[in-house]
């Protein structure tokens, strides 16, 4: 949610933030009812004012002055009545276009239209050079019996699967690793719902733009997540902390559910873009400075870089541009894995920061040092995210004869195996 007074002093720059974001949203015409609100509630101050005093007087009148102060107080119950309705038919509206509103990118992200235009800021590992034709996760998993994708699809229909033996070790090896290493680090691990309520959707940002990519249970008015984010985001909503808690940090492991609606024919082939997956988050609530969360956004990003570098995959981290941003981030980073299968690297990892646009939806406040409230600022990214990271795993690790060596972080988590072999 952005601040209505941010919106009123500098409109052209909501108006950009949205032209570069790709969001609709008419921010003239969502002033316009702002404005209409404000004089009607100014008038309806007035006029209670008003009532209150003549109130007041009427006790001391007699005669036709008091005859005269009873109609006077009867015409302004109704004009009253009149703003009040005014006022109850413009907020609906109002803050429906309100929660639309994109939050401004910060300077240093590039301005582009889509994924295509994001910025690469390094490069960080070697890319494997074959001597052997090498096999695509798909043909390692059938051919080692580890992944079985039919009936995955025959179980819940395209984009599922199924991990396998060795294939579901490795899978869990993963995310357990991953969530080792963030205890180490010193964040608090929590087990979070991710069948959440509509409300903790639109808190996060997810609702209403991202309504089409969720799985809803509309019955019950709950809606089943797509990253441990939304559970990690709204568990201080409605709160006010103390400034020496913060920052919290926190870590999930969770499984997450995606419709990937509008992605018909989009990577379509193996386990690169699939309906539900699991996923180690990590996630920061930090004090309402500016400074703190880029150093803090800075922290998550090298979090999951320690991942990616015990794993020995080699990688990328691009600065996302204005079109592949959400609608609350003010700043996103990257990180690609490099994929054989592809040619190409995948996104793997996405580092956010969102300032106080998800803790003023949510209202996550805390009081300063000076007993002053302020809202909160929140930052989120990916540890790890499974079966996605699979891909690089199983494709780079593959030796020519058909076996996929298990990197040496993992095989702690594996009962000591160091390689995957057919039966």
């Amino acid at each position: 949610m952005i601040d209505i007074k941010l919106l009123r002093e500098n409109p052209d720059l909501f108006i950009q933030a949205a032209k570069v974001k790709n969001f609709k949203v008419d921010i003239n015409a969502l002033l316009e009812a702002d404005r209409r609100i404000l004089a009607a509630q100014q008038e309806l101050q007035q006029i209670r004012t008003e009532q209150n005093l003549a109130g007041k007087q009427i006790a001391q009148l007699k005669g036709t002055e008091r005859q005269e102060a009873i109609e006077q107080m009867s015409r302004l119950k109704t004009k009253a009545k009149e703003l009040s309705d005014q006022i109850d038919n413009l907020l609906p509206e109002f803050n429906d276009q309100m929660l639309l509103v994109a939050q401004p990118a910060e300077t240093d992200v590039p301005v582009g239209k889509d994924d295509t235009e994001n910025v690469e800021i390094r490069k960080v590992g070697k890319i494997r050079k074959f001597d052997f034709d090498p096999k695509d996760h798909v043909e390692l998993g059938k051919s080692l019996d580890i992944i079985d994708i039919e009936r995955g699809v025959k179980l819940s229909g395209s984009r599922n699967y199924v991990m396998k033996g060795a294939g579901a070790m490795l899978y869990q090896a993963t995310l357990r690793l991953a969530m080792d290493m963030m205890l180490a680090k010193g964040y608090t691990p929590l087990t979070v719902p991710v069948l959440v309520r509509d409300e903790v959707m639109t808190g996060t940002g997810w609702f209403p733009v991202g309504r089409d990519q969720a799985y809803l249970c509309e019955r019950d008015g709950m809606s089943l997540a797509g990253t441990a984010e939304v559970p990690l985001t709204a568990y201080h909503a409605e709160e006010i902390l103390q400034a020496g808690e913060l920052p919290k940090k926190y870590v999930a492991m969770t499984a997450c559910y995606r419709r990937e609606a509008g992605a018909a024919g989009k990577d379509t082939y193996g386990l690169y873009r699939v309906h539900s997956f699991d996923k180690v988050e990590q996630f920061i609530l930090a004090a309402n400075d500016k400074d703190q969360s880029i150093a803090y956004h800075q922290e998550i990003l090298a979090n999951s870089e320690d991942v990616m570098k015990v794993l020995g995959l080699p990688y990328r981290v691009v600065n996302v541009c204005t079109g592949d941003l959400g609608q609350g981030q003010v700043q996103k980073f990257d990180i690609e894995t490099w994929m054989p299968s592809r040619d190409s690297y995948g996104e793997t990892h996405s580092a956010s920061r969102f300032y106080e646009f998800q803790a003023r939806r949510l209202n996550i406040r805390y009081r300063d040092a000076d007993g002053k409230i302020k809202f909160c600022h929140t930052l989120n990214n990916t540890v790890i995210a499974n079966p996605r990271i699979l891909i690089p795993i199983l494709e780079l690790y593959q030796n020519a004869d058909g076996t996929v060596t298990v990197p040496e972080a993992l095989r702690p988590y594996m009962g000591g195996m160091e390689k995957i072999k057919q039966k």
